[in-house]
């Protein structure tokens, strides 16, 4: 998967920078002052694919204040995890805590406490338009998903592998594998269910806000299930210090408001 350089919006902070600025900002210098005589750096970052929409948003504000560059790879946690163990050098990442999971993954982060970013459940999109169908139990979950003639979602990612498991909790795991249109990658659930080619999207809930897209609403609470992405530096990260910075920013008022802006929950 090639890196994607977010480059816009670098440069000195003026007055006519985006809004909410004052605070952002604030975040920002308090953030940057350890390492404000620090050359620019090129941070190389592993993050999973639901939260490219915050990251982006969150990656230009810091580039523009710190002069960093940061270049993302995103994907799945099996794309992930052979990223971290064989995709070469990165200096931190921001993925699902399941990538942690595989030792090998494990061994190229340094060692210690990670920082758990942010964390979304299970939700139901339809296109826009069409009915929405009753998901308010399990047992009317179970009926709608039954019913579908075609579901859209990614098994080979934490998130995929939650609503396998949802699957199999409600008896339908058998009935729900001639009806699962498997995608590579969050865009391409939104793309198929936003042009009829399946007729419901089951995945995180942030991932299936977005155009074309009607949500129908989380799991019922019985059956919800979260994942969560968190943040650990590189073991081997040339750039260790600002690869710290961008975590930390991460974590500020500020990050966190864009975070829950784009239908997560921080922490």
């Amino acid at each position: 998967m090639s890196g994607e350089k977010l480059g816009a919006f670098q440069g000195k902070v003026t007055g006519q920078w985006l809004l909410p600025a004052a605070a952002s900002m604030l975040a920002l210098a308090f953030v940057l002052s350890p390492i404000a005589n620090v050359q620019a750096a090129e941070l190389q970052i592993l993050a999973g694919g639901a939260m490219a929409v915050p990251l982006r948003e969150l990656a230009a504000q810091f580039e523009s204040a710190s002069g960093h560059t940061l270049v993302f790879r995103f994907g799945t946690t099996p794309e992930l995890i052979k990223l971290a163990t064989t995709g070469g050098p990165f200096d931190l990442g921001v993925v699902p805590r399941e990538v942690f999971k595989d030792a090998a993954a494990q061994a190229q982060f340094a060692s210690g406490p990670t920082t758990d970013i942010a964390r979304v459940g299970l939700g139901v999109a339809v296109r826009s338009g069409a009915p929405k169908p009753d998901i308010s139990t399990s047992e009317a979950l179970k009926q709608t998903l039954l019913k579908a003639q075609s579901i859209a979602t990614i098994p080979a990612s934490a998130a995929g592998a939650q609503v396998l498991r949802v699957f199999e909790s409600l008896g339908i795991s058998e009935a729900m594998k001639a009806k699962t249109k498997v995608q590579p990658g969050p865009a391409q659930i939104v793309e198929v269910v936003a042009k009829g080619e399946a007729e419901i999207g089951v995945f995180l809930i942030n991932v299936l806000t977005a155009p074309g897209l009607d949500v129908v609403g989380p799991f019922p609470a019985e059956l919800q299930q979260e994942v969560v992405f968190t943040a650990a530096v590189a073991a081997n990260s040339k750039e260790a210090e600002a690869a710290k910075a961008f975590i930390t920013y991460l974590t500020t008022p500020a990050a966190t408001a864009v975070i829950k802006a784009k239908g997560m929950n921080p922490g």
